[in-house]
C-alpha cells in the first residue's frame, strides 16, 4: 500500500494531525507527507490512498480571505497561500483509482457545525474517487491546542485507514 498525505495547516495543528495519521499509515506501507503548498498539482498512478487534510474555517475548506485572517492573527501577512480547497479544483474529473480519505481540524462548539473533510470528501466524490467516510479532530480553540487524545486517535485512524487500503 502506498499512500501520499496532502494537509494545510494555518496554525500547526493540522499538520501535526497530518503526521500522526502518516505514522499509522507507515505501519502498513510507504507514505508521502506533503504541505499542500509544495504538493505536485496530480496524484500519482502509483498511489493507492490519498488522504487530505486541513483547517475547518467558517465551516468549510479554507479560502485566500480565512487563510489571510489566520495569518493576521499570528502577525503575517502571507496568508494566502493555497489551501486544499485550490489543490483540489485543480485535480481532472474522471475515475481515479485511489481511495480517498479527508480529514479537517475544528472546534468542537455547538450549534456551531460545518467541516472542511466534508466538503472535501463531496469534492472527491464530484471528481470521481471512492470515498471513506471522513474524520475531524478537535482543537480547543481557533488557534489550538488539539485537545488531549487527537494524536493517538489521528495514528488508529491512519493505521485503519491503510488496513482498508490493502483490502483488510
Amino acid at each position: 500500500m502506498k499512500a501520499l498525505v496532502i494537509y494545510e495547516t494555518s496554525f500547526g495543528n493540522t499538520g501535526r494531525i497530518a503526521q500522526a495519521i502518516a505514522e499509522g499509515l507507515s505501519k502498513h506501507g510507504t507514505v508521502e507527507l506533503d504541505n499542500v503548498t509544495d504538493a505536485t498539482p496530480a496524484v500519482p498512478d502509483d498511489i493507492d490512498l490519498l488522504v487530505v487534510g486541513g483547517p475547518t474555517h467558517v465551516f468549510s475548506m479554507s479560502r485566500a480571505s480565512t487563510r489571510e485572517e489566520a495569518g493576521r492573527r499570528q502577525g503575517r501577512s502571507d496568508g494566502a497561500d493555497r489551501g486544499i480547497r485550490g489543490w483540489l479544483s485543480g485535480l481532472n474529473e474522471g475515475d481515479h483509482p485511489q481511495t480517498f480519505a479527508a480529514f479537517d481540524t475544528r472546534m468542537d462548539v455547538f450549534p456551531l457545525t460545518g467541516s472542511a473533510a466534508k466538503v472535501a470528501t463531496r469534492a472527491a466524490r464530484h471528481l470521481g474517487f471512492a470515498v471513506t467516510k471522513p474524520n475531524s479532530f478537535v482543537v480547543d480553540s481557533y488557534e489550538g491546542p488539539l485537545r488531549p487524545g487527537e494524536f493517538e486517535r489521528a495514528r488508529a485512524w491512519g493505521a485503519e485507514l491503510a488496513k482498508q487500503a490493502a483490502g483488510g
